[in-house]
C-alpha cells in the first residue's frame, strides 16, 4: 500500500521551459547548478562505446520516463552508446518472467529491494563489485546503510553488492505552518526531546499539537506503523530495527513495546490529537493533514511521508503556507540522525561493457542533479550541488538525506504480507482504540508465529 503511495502521487511535473529530452540534452554544458567540472573530467576519459546498447527496464512511466531518459543522453553523449529505457506498471511481474527466460534487459530498476535479493538468490544479478560496493560507503550519507540495502545473498549464499540506490523517499517527516507557529510563538524542535516538551506546551496554552488519521480503507492502519519505525530507529540502534523486521527480536520484546507506547504517548491522549484518541484510528489519512489549516487551527503538526502535500488544500504553497521539519531524534539516545524511507535501485540483470559504465556514470553527481531540477527525485549523493533541487521543499528533503547518519526502509513493507500489511495495520487500529501495547504485541507475534 504504502509503496503504492509513493508511486501514485509524487510530484513530477517538469520545470517550465524545460524540453522533453527524446535523446537531446535538457541542459547545455556549463548551464544551472551542476557539477560540469567533474562531468567534464569523466567524460573526457570515458570510453568509446560507439555502437553498442544497454537496456534498461523498470516502473517508471510518463512522465519520469522522459525525465530520467535526459539523464541518460549525457551517458550517450560522452560515450556513444545508445541507452534505450522501457517502463511499465507490470515490472515487478515481467522483469521475473524475462529474466527466466533467459531475455531481460541489461539494467532492471528495482522500486524496493525485495525482489531484487529474490533475483539474487537465484542468480539471476549480476555483483557490482567491491569497488561500486566501497564507493557508495564513501560518497552517499550514511554509505554503509545503502550498500546494506543493497547487498543480497548470491546462489550460493554468499553476500554481494547488487544494488545501487538511484532515487529515494523520506518519511521522518513532521508538517506544520509556519504562521501558526510564528503567531503562537512556537520553535522547531530540535531534538525528540523538545518535540514532546514543544506538544506539552502546546496542550497548556490550550493548543491541540497533532493531527493523526489512520484510516485508508482496507489499509487502515498503516500510517501507525510508520509512527513505530522511526521510533524504533530512534529508540534502538539500527541493527535491532534489523532484527525486529526479520522478528530475530520478536514483535512482543520490550524494546518494541517501548516504541508502541512512545506512540501511543502522542496518538491515545485525547489533548494530544485532534478529535481526541478516538477519532485517530477514523479519520481517513488523506483528510488528516487538512486541521493544520483551518482557522483556528485544529491541529499544529502532522507527521507523514513526502507524498503528503498531495492531500493538502488546493493552493498551499510548499514553503510558505506550509512547511516541514525532520522528526527528530532523542538527544539522550546517541543514536545519530536516522531516516526512515524507501527508494529505487538500479540492479545489473545482463552484464556487458557498456552496461557497467553506464552504472559507473551514476556515480557522476551530474546523473542525480538532472533529475534533481525537474522532479520529485532526492538523492543521498554527498556530492550533488543541492541548488540543483526544482523548489526548497525538495532541497529541504535533500538536506534531511545528507544530514542521516542512518537509513532504513519502512519495516512493514519488508516484513512478510501477513504481518506488514495485515496483523500489523490492524494490531495499531486496536492499539489506538483502547488494546494496550502488551495485547497488540503478543497478537502480532502470535501470528507472525503461525506463518513460520
Amino acid at each position: 500500500m504504502k509503496k503504492s503511495l509513493y508511486a501514485g502521487v509524487a510530484a513530477v511535473a517538469l520545470s517550465a521551459g524545460m524540453a522533453h529530452a527524446d535523446g537531446h540534452l535538457v541542459f547545455a554544458p556549463g548551464e544551472g547548478p551542476f557539477s560540469w567540472d567533474s562531468y567534464n573530467e569523466w567524460a573526457a576519459g570515458a570510453p568509446d562505446l560507439s555502437g553498442q546498447s544497454v537496456t534498461v527496464f523498470g516502473p517508471w512511466l510518463n512522465p519520469e520516463d522522459e525525465i530520467f531518459s535526459s539523464a541518460l543522453a549525457y551517458f550517450e553523449e560522452a560515450t556513444g552508446a545508445d541507452v534505450t529505457y522501457t517502463g511499465s506498471d507490470g515490472f515487478e511481474q515481467q522483469i521475473v518472467i524475462d529474466a527466466e527466460a533467459g531475455s531481460p534487459p541489461n539494467i532492471a530498476v528495482f522500486p524496493q529491494p525485495g525482489l531484487a535479493a529474490d533475483m539474487a538468490s537465484q542468480g539471476l544479478l549480476a555483483p557490482l563489485g567491491d569497488d561500486m560496493a566501497a564507493w557508495v560507503n564513501d560518497n552517499y550519507a550514511a554509505g554503509s546503510s545503502w550498500v546494506d540495502l543493497g547487498t543480497y545473498a548470491d546462489a550460493d549464499g554468499a553476500d554481494q553488492f547488487y544494488g545501487f540506490f538511484y532515487n529515494v523517499n523520506v518519511k521522518s517527516l513532521v508538517w506544520y505552518v509556519p504562521e501558526n507557529f510564528e503567531d503562537a510563538g512556537y520553535e522547531v524542535p530540535e531534538t525528540m526531546e523538545d518535540l514532546i516538551a514543544l506538544s506539552e506546551e502546546m496542550i497548556a496554552n490550550g493548543d491541540t499539537p497533532w493531527c493523526i488519521g489512520l484510516g485508508s480503507g482496507p489499509a487502515t492502519g498503516w500510517p501507525a506503523t510508520d509512527w513505530v519505525e522511526d521510533i524504533m530507529l530512534r529508540t534502538q540502534p539500527a541493527e535491532k530495527y534489523d532484527m525486529w523486521v526479520s522478528n530475530e527480536l520478536p514483535f512482543n520484546s520490550p524494546e518494541v513495546i517501548n516504541a508502541l507506547e512512545t506512540f501511543g504517548m502522542f496518538a491515545k491522549n485525547d489533548d494530544m490529537v485532534a478529535g481526541g484518541a478516538g477519532a485517530v484510528g477514523s479519520t481517513d489519512f488523506r483528510d488528516s493533514p487538512a486541521g493544520l489549516f483551518t482557522s483556528p487551527a485544529q491541529c499544529f503538526m502532522h507527521k507523514q511521508a513526502s507524498f503528503i502535500p498531495a492531500f493538502m488544500p488546493e493552493g498551499v504553497e510548499i514553503g510558505v503556507d506550509a512547511d516541514f521539519f525532520y522528526f527528530p531524534s532523542f538527544a539522550g539516545e546517541d543514536l545519530g540522525n536516522p531516516v526512515l524511507g524507501g527508494g529505487t535501485l538500479m540492479a545489473v540483470t545482463d552484464a556487458s561493457d557498456a552496461t557497467m559504465a553506464l552504472m559507473e556514470f551514476f556515480q557522476q553527481p551530474i546523473a542525480h542533479e538532472v533529475m534533481m531540477a525537474q522532479t520529485g527525485f532526492l538523492t543521498p549523493h554527498t556530492g550533488v550541488n543541492l541548488d540543483a533541487y526544482k523548489d526548497a521543499a525538495l532541497r529541504g528533503q535533500g538536506e534531511i538525506l545528507q544530514n542521516a547518519t542512518t537509513f532504513r526502509f519502512d519495516g512493514s513493507d519488508l516484513m512478510p504480507g501477513a504481518i506488514g500489511a495485515g496483523t500489523f495495520w490492524t494490531g495499531m487500529v486496536d492499539f489506538v482504540g483502547g488494546a494496550s501495547a502488551e495485547d497488540v504485541a503478543n497478537a502480532i507475534q502470535e501470528s507472525w508465529d503461525g506463518i513460520k
